[in-house]
């Protein structure tokens, strides 16, 4: 080890504490999750030094010459951090979309991101990003992936083994932003049989069977069997329906809020589990009255019938809408056989069972979509140990 010494450009970071400090108390959802607005917080109390903007050009030769000054290359950081301004037109265009921008980055880039980009931001007279999004790191099987451990991750591979889509989900619903997650192959397989195979897959299978829906229709909803009430928690059951019944509907009906907060808030794991609960409560229902016991000779045994299926059906149509950015082909699929046409599957005005609160249903009496099969396919332990095998 020996000292060097060199003149270097330098950025008066230190200038900029105070109005990084005020920036952040005044705008509390700046840095998102709140573990990591605290950590900046807790730079912010410490000294800023002063930033070296430029290096030695004799040592570092591959960087962009500073302006006016060839014996000066331009810190990487400080080059890297602008293409953010110049992608979006600055200095011309930017303002179409800055400072309305959101950066998503790991927590290891945290401190670039978050004081010495919002102070060169405040130094050229820009406001801040609106929003900076930071998300922990994949481990596997507790230790940090690395190529002498031979322990990396393929996603070509995973997304070979288990479809883009599935692979997808898996992410999403395993990681959480706030800390570090733990990827091991058979908790994907879990996941993915437990949450896409038999919950979502099973429940639409179980409800547009032929032996349950030979009509191959969606069915009406009988108000008579399952009467509207107030207050879900005040009703022991109506009609045919229960109390358990008015819950889980009451459920459902709250998810897409529920589901768009999460999206916003960039806690999507959270999203899922909603959803994946709700799935879980749709499948209860569906096993509680055991619709294939009903005897469809007698119209009031018929009626209700209809009415599980239609309230089944109706579930399945908020899960695949709300379920198309995370997985976007098996989503289609699901949407594509309950009829549902393109044009109708937006979130914004997605309404559940509007024939419980009156109004008419669009996809009453509509004939299903084509029956393409299963929706994710079990994944078996051989499969799993295929995976494992192809790792380097």
């Amino acid at each position: 080890v020996h000292w060097t010494k060199e003149e270097n450009y330098m950025f008066r970071l230190s200038a900029f504490q105070d109005p990084l400090r005020k920036w952040l108390q005044n705008n509390p959802h700046a840095i998102s999750p709140e573990p990591f607005y605290q950590h900046v917080l807790h730079w912010l109390e410490e000294d800023l030094p002063d930033l070296s903007v430029s290096r030695e050009r004799s040592r570092l030769q591959w960087g962009i010459p500073v302006p006016s000054d060839s014996t000066q290359t331009i810190y990487v950081w400080v080059d890297a951090l602008v293409n953010y301004l110049s992608a979006v037109g600055y200095p011309d265009t930017h303002g179409e979309w800055w400072p309305a921008a959101h950066h998503v980055v790991g927590k290891d880039i945290l401190k670039f991101h978050a004081i010495y980009w919002p102070a060169l931001l405040m130094a050229a007279g820009l406001a801040p990003p609106e929003q900076i999004l930071v998300h922990s790191h994949w481990t596997v099987h507790g230790q940090k992936m690395s190529k002498s451990l031979g322990n990396v991750i393929d996603p070509f591979a995973c997304m070979g083994q288990y479809t883009v889509d599935g692979f997808r989900y898996f992410l999403l619903r395993q990681g959480v932003p706030e800390r570090d997650c733990d990827y091991y192959d058979e908790k994907v397989v879990k996941v993915l049989n437990s949450e896409l195979a038999d919950a979502l897959g099973g429940l639409l299978n179980r409800s547009t069977a032929h032996s349950i829906n030979p009509s191959n229709t969606y069915p009406r909803f009988s108000e008579p069997c399952f009467p509207k009430v107030l207050d879900y928690r005040e009703t022991k059951g109506m009609g045919r329906a229960s109390a358990e019944d008015y819950e889980f509907l009451a459920s459902v009906a709250s998810l897409p809020l529920q589901v768009a907060a999460y999206f916003e808030g960039f806690q999507i794991y959270k999203a899922l589990e909603c959803i994946a609960l709700c799935v879980r409560q749709t499948n209860g229902f569906f096993q509680r009255h055991k619709p294939w016991k009903l005897d469809r000779k007698d119209p009031a045994e018929q009626l209700w019938l209809d009415t599980i299926i239609h309230v089944t059906l109706e579930c399945l149509r908020v899960y695949g809408t709300l379920l198309q950015p995370v997985i976007p082909h098996m989503a289609d699929k699901l949407l594509s056989r309950l009829a549902v046409e393109p044009e109708e599957r937006g979130l914004s005005s997605l309404t559940f069972l509007p024939r419980y609160n009156g109004k008419p249903c669009p996809f009453e009496g509509r004939q299903l979509g084509p029956d393409t099969g299963v929706l994710f396919h079990r994944l078996e332990k051989s499969q799993q140990q295929q995976i494992e095998t192809k790792r380097p």
